[in-house]
């Protein structure tokens, strides 16, 4: 399973509260892009209308620029594929609790694509700062150890 693009500002942003895999509608051109770890989640999130989950903001650019359409768009919405029920889920848990969905990862699963997305409660000043306290302990403790 190899891993096309990750949002690691999510997880220092968010904490994640339930975590869903879900597809991902793409063009042909965009899957090349995929494949070739050409994609960006970074600001990307998601959004339920209508029914359906689209994931908006996230940057796929050409696989080749000069074949690529004119009316061509690397921010386009894309439709991402859930089931129903998980999308009545995310509604009802988007609206009561002021929560958001946002896009983690992408990988393939056998010949697929995969997005995995979760729903995040945004993170407090104070608890980014102990994420960074705990990484320095962390990061110190394993140099004691190497040191050794």
């Amino acid at each position: 399973m190899a891993s096309y693009a990750e949002n690691r500002k999510a997880r220092f942003n968010y904490e994640f509260l339930e975590k869903y895999e879900t597809g991902i509608e793409l063009l042909g051109t965009e899957v090349k892009s995929v494949r070739h770890a050409q994609m960006s989640l970074e600001g990307a999130f998601v959004i339920v209308r209508g029914g359906e989950a689209f994931l908006i903001n996230a940057n796929i650019p050409p696989f080749q620029p000069k074949n690529a359409p004119l009316d061509y768009d690397p921010l386009r919405n894309r439709k991402l594929l859930l089931t129903k029920k998980e999308i009545i889920e995310l509604t009802g848990s988007e609206k009561n609790k002021s929560l958001t969905i946002v896009p983690i990862s992408v990988y393939n699963k056998g010949r697929k694509i995969k997005v995995e997305v979760a729903l995040a409660k945004g993170k407090k000043r104070v608890d980014k700062r102990q994420t960074i306290k705990k990484r320095e302990t962390d990061r110190e403790i394993r140099r004691e150890y190497k040191g050794r």
